[in-house]
């Protein structure tokens, strides 16, 4: 039911968003005709009249359908409301979510479209869902086998029942959820049920945990708020926590290294177990893609015309999460009170590694060669090996693992079989006290 009402709710500001491009769209075209018939000065004031006439009748007719838009949307809030109330009486307590299976081989089903969507949706817009309260916001959760956990000490000794000492933490990227890594599990690892999180559990016993968050947020947001989930986990853990590992693909990457800077400023607890950190084709310098849609929204918007100014419009409402990719944002500082859309890109705080921590960047490039100038160019396709090897400091004092691999692309590095034998032999290492 919340979620219908998500889509219900998204469906209405979508309506509105509409009169709100229609009216760009119809002052633009009507500025390029009133400028030129105004040339003639005898048609100067019939073209005014004419014009402010026709932008009555414009404002007239749009808020009309605002209005009708908005009495429907009570009528079936009204309705919604009967309706739960109704099922809830008749149907008892209500289930908790069932996730989509960690299964490569669920790919197509509706249960899959239906949760590749909602991550979609999120991504592009979830600073709006997330400020309007509604129901699609993903919010952020964590899972281990098919359940997403309530973090209370008891729920997780009923939800874990087989609690090992050492947990490895897996932080999606932007507009996924948590299944992505079980993406092409049966061509990777030739068990469609097989992850980096499986793998480990049977190889290295650890407890996987899956995390799943609105990536459409500022990526500060999210690492703030991932820092006090695994808090909360590590507090009411059934066994207590001896290691803790977090891997990171793509924005994930970026959220990990967010949530390890707060952790250690808040002085929580779980930081002293923690012992690697794995940034998976993570944009440390941002991202080209994120850099583009930053200036087509800037110019097309600058250009008075419909064909421009709409489009412009539209890349402008990009969520947070994505604008915060064009410099690869950890902090609230680099984002409080600055333009997102300004074209010149202003100096951000260095965040360096975790002094007892083990951090290892990953790369990856198109070509098998990385100095190949395609490979140079794109990279994976969405991060260039520059940006992924880690962010620009003024002096390295911690040492940094960085790995790249040939002939892949930007979505296989989270399952790839090579990314996993690096991190199970880095897990493997035994620890130096």
């Amino acid at each position: 039911m919340r979620r219908l009402r998500g889509v219900k709710a998204l469906v209405h500001d979508a309506v509105d968003r509409t009169t709100e491009l229609v009216a760009l769209g119809h002052e633009s075209s009507a500025r390029s005709v009133v400028r030129a018939l105004s040339a003639s000065r005898p048609l100067a004031e019939p073209v005014r009249v004419v014009d402010e006439f026709r932008r009555r009748s414009t404002h007239g007719v749009l808020a009309t359908i605002r209005a009708v838009n908005r009495a429907v949307q009570s009528v079936t809030d009204a309705g919604l409301d009967v309706a739960e109330v109704t099922l809830a009486a008749g149907s008892g307590p209500t289930s908790a979510a069932v996730p989509v299976p960690m299964r490569s081989d669920t790919v197509g089903t509706l249960r899959w479209l239906g949760d590749a969507a909602l991550g979609l949706v999120n991504g592009a817009i979830g600073d709006s869902l997330h400020a309007r309260e509604n129901g699609l916001d993903l919010g952020m959760s964590m899972r281990h086998g098919d359940v997403y956990l309530d973090l209370d000490r008891a729920s997780l000794a009923r939800q874990i029942p087989s609690p090992r000492a050492k947990l490895a933490v897996f932080v999606h990227g932007l507009a996924t959820t948590e299944w992505c890594w079980s993406l092409d599990s049966a061509t990777s690892h030739g068990d469609p049920a097989a992850s980096f999180g499986s793998l480990l559990a049977a190889e290295l016993d650890y407890t996987s945990i899956f995390v799943r968050y609105n990536s459409g947020r500022h990526i500060s947001e999210n690492g703030r708020l991932l820092a006090a989930e695994i808090e909360r986990l590590v507090e009411n853990y059934p066994v207590e926590v001896d290691e803790i590992v977090l891997i990171g693909h793509s924005m994930g990457g970026l959220v990990v290294r967010s949530a390890c800077h707060y952790g250690q400023g808040e002085a929580l607890a779980w930081i002293d177990a923690l012992r690697h950190v794995f940034c998976l084709g993570a944009p440390h310098q941002g991202a080209p893609l994120a850099r583009l849609g930053q200036v087509a929204a800037v110019v097309l918007d600058a250009i008075d015309h419909p064909g421009t100014r709409i489009p412009g419009r539209l890349l402008k409402g990009r969520s947070a999460g994505i604008k915060d990719l064009r410099q690869g944002l950890l902090v609230d500082e680099d984002w409080l009170g600055r333009d997102p859309d300004a074209l010149h890109e202003e100096a951000t705080r260095e965040i360096p590694p975790l002094a007892h921590v083990n951090h290892h960047f990953v790369s990856a490039t198109v070509t098998e060669d990385r100095e190949h100038p395609l490979g140079w160019l794109v990279g994976d396709l969405l991060v260039r090996v520059s940006s992924a090897e880690g962010p620009h400091m003024s002096s390295r004092v911690f040492p940094i693992a960085t790995r790249h691999y040939g002939g892949v692309l930007h979505h296989q590095v989270q399952n790839h079989p090579a990314v996993y034998r690096l991190i199970r032999d880095a897990c493997a290492t035994p620890r130096v006290v």
